[in-house]
């Protein structure tokens, strides 16, 4: 368990916990969920001492559940908060096997598309996350925002700066940044979809993936139901915090927040749309697929169809001079046969110049 104290201007890790409330600023203790058990005791004390308040234990249990959707909850003290962020490329090679671990090819993007959930309980004065085991986003975060050494004595001015202004603003910079994950992952699948269109519209389209693109819809579908659940926790988020603000906030520092705030909403439902739009695009290559295979197959059989008709009179003529009759026109002549066949030729010409006239025989690329 690692605890973090956001002063003014100030960031320092702590070796055990205050026994009191901080004067100005907050705390932030971060842990991994399989260490949730055993911490419990003093992350309830730290809760009672410092937000004001034991977390429930139904919330206890939401925190250590590995397959929590996100989800939004709240208390007279504390919010509860879930949030699924996605899954790392070695987590998700790790989830799959041994022999895809070992496999050093990069996985197929929506092969991707695993979560794992990171809860959040936001007091007035402290926060506290629960990510997965292995999970750098809270150190990673603290680089990316503050700097890549944090010192006990303080932060260059650049990083004081970009200090978080209280626990709730520190959880929206977190999962704005789970977010920015989701939008970043929109590209590939857009450009991984794009070469599957072309596939499927292509001359040889009956050779496409079809697995992999089943595969990709139901990625797609899992996508918007989880994008639609962070969507609906963030907003009903929003909406307590515009209904019951924190009274320890200035109205700054609360606009700032509900600017903040919209600002994930938004970005959550452009991941929405765009996966939506993805689902449409791949609908409309299927059918754009099959049609293309009806209108090869109906080409094919108007030039079968039209050479038919071509040879059905010659075969007609061909049919009435191998009658066996004693008196045929053309059977007793030497040149007979050369004025039948130069007639049959004749006839197939006309015709062919008709059925290219009519684009019955037209050109197809």
């Amino acid at each position: 368990m690692q605890i973090v104290e956001f002063g003014t201007g100030t960031l320092r890790f702590l070796e055990q916990l205050p026994t009191q409330p901080p004067q100005s600023g907050f705390l932030w203790i971060y842990l991994d969920r399989e260490e949730l058990e055993g911490q419990l005791p003093q992350l309830q004390q730290a809760a009672q001492v410092i937000g004001g308040s034991t977390l429930l234990d139904l919330h206890v249990k939401d925190l250590g559940n590995r397959a929590h959707p996100s989800h939004y909850d709240y208390t007279s003290i504390y919010d509860l908060v879930i949030f699924r962020r996605l899954a790392t490329e070695q987590e998700v090679r790790v989830e799959l096997g041994e022999e895809v671990a070992k496999d050093e090819r990069p996985l197929a993007t929506f092969g991707r598309v695993r979560t794992r959930a990171i809860g959040f309980v936001v007091f007035d004065r402290l926060l506290i996350t629960v990510h997965p085991s292995g999970c750098q986003s809270a150190r990673s975060f603290i680089q990316r925002y503050l700097g890549d050494v944090v010192q006990s004595e303080g932060l260059s001015a650049t990083a004081r700066s970009r200090l978080p202004s209280g626990p709730a603003d520190l959880m929206l910079r977190m999962v704005n940044v789970m977010v920015d994950s989701y939008l970043e992952l929109r590209r590939a699948m857009s450009a991984e979809m794009d070469d599957w269109q072309q596939g499927l519209l292509g001359p040889d389209g009956g050779a496409a993936d079809w697995a992999a693109l089943m595969t990709a819809r139901n990625a797609l579908h899992t996508l918007e139901d989880l994008c639609e659940e962070q969507n609906d926790a963030m907003q009903e988020w929003l909406d307590t915090q515009r209904e019951q603000p924190s009274g320890s906030m200035t109205q700054a520092e609360r606009d700032g927040l509900m600017a903040r705030a919209r600002d994930v909403v938004e970005h959550i439902q452009r991941v929405v749309h765009h996966v939506r739009r993805l689902e449409s695009g791949a609908e409309s290559a299927v059918q754009i697929h099959f049609s293309a295979q009806g209108h090869r197959t109906n080409e094919i059989m108007r030039t079968l169809t039209a050479l038919t008709a071509i040879f059905l009179p010659l075969n007609l003529i061909a049919g009435v001079f191998g009658m066996n009759f004693n008196y045929l026109p053309f059977t007793k002549q030497p040149a007979g046969v050369f004025w039948v066949v130069g007639a049959m030729a004749l006839v197939a010409v006309v015709l062919v110049l008709v059925f290219r006239r009519k684009r019955y025989l037209a050109r197809t690329r």
